[in-house]
């Protein structure tokens, strides 16, 4: 592995509306530092990419940003979201993410039918009137590009459909919530290629109406997607600029050698 001076970045400033904001995020397991003062910027409705070598901390700086760390790991720093520090033991999380939707890496669509994977978190957010039922049902299916697929098997089990059809419902199930930001790990690296596109094209459209950050391995999925990417190595945020320019003219030597695949 090649050595970089890890305490050399750049960090683009954002000059638009944003969704959410970290200042000197830092994440420990145990006494063993996997983030390091990340500070980052992440514009509303856009598609912001986070890209780097495997245990590079993205999942885990990911992960910060709805509070999925709560009980694995300590986070110090701030997380802004509507001008409220969503990091302080404070906060409901339950109520952060309604407003922060996550989709994982696999599909982990629950063992019900496709309509109840949509309905069942609605219900339990006290939702009960059967037309609002449908209507959201509908709306976040559509939202999903699987309205069409499914709309005649809603009462099918989840299980029974592809892992590609999979992944878009946990999609769907999230945005029922109807949440500002939607976070994404890796959701497409179980899937072939088709799948991979028809993931690509929702999460385009999708941003039209959500700010969406995510996570992937594909740097060419990070190039077709996002307007923005984080590069991160060992913990560090080496450099975070327009897609653009982080893949056609990069500041940093690190992120240089990772797109050019000279990296390691």
């Amino acid at each position: 592995m090649k050595e970089y001076n890890l305490d050399e970045s750049y960090i683009t400033d954002i000059n638009e509306k944003l969704a959410l904001s970290t200042k000197d995020i830092q994440v420990y397991y145990g006494k063993s530092q996997a983030i390091f003062n990340a500070s980052l910027k992440f514009p509303r409705y856009k598609i912001t990419a986070l890209i780097g070598a495997s245990g590079s901390g993205k999942s885990t700086y990911l992960r910060c940003l709805n509070r999925m760390n709560d009980k694995v790991a300590t986070v110090n720093g701030e997380i802004s979201y509507r001008g409220v520090d969503i990091n302080s033991p404070k906060t409901n999380v339950y109520e952060v993410r309604k407003h922060i939707g996550m989709v994982f890496q696999r599909p982990n669509p629950f063992a019900k039918s496709i309509r109840e994977n949509i309905t069942f978190a609605l219900k339990n957010a006290g939702i009960t009137k059967k037309s609002e039922l449908e209507e959201r049902l509908e709306e976040s299916l559509k939202g999903a590009a699987l309205w069409d697929e499914v709309k005649d098997d809603l009462n099918k089990s989840a299980l029974a459909l592809s892992g590609g059809q999979q992944q878009r419902l946990c999609i769907a199930r999230s945005i029922a919530m109807k949440p500002d930001i939607l976070l994404l790990d890796e959701p497409a690296s179980a899937l072939d290629p088709i799948s991979t596109s028809k993931i690509e094209d929702t999460l385009k459209t999708l941003s039209k109406d959500y700010s969406i950050i995510i996570v992937t391995h594909n740097l060419q999925q990070a190039s077709r997607i996002s307007d923005y990417t984080a590069f991160l190595h060992l913990g560090h945020i080496i450099e975070y600029n327009s897609t653009v320019n982080v893949f056609t003219n990069p500041k940093m030597r690190p992120t240089e050698d990772y797109v050019s695949g000279n990296f390691g």
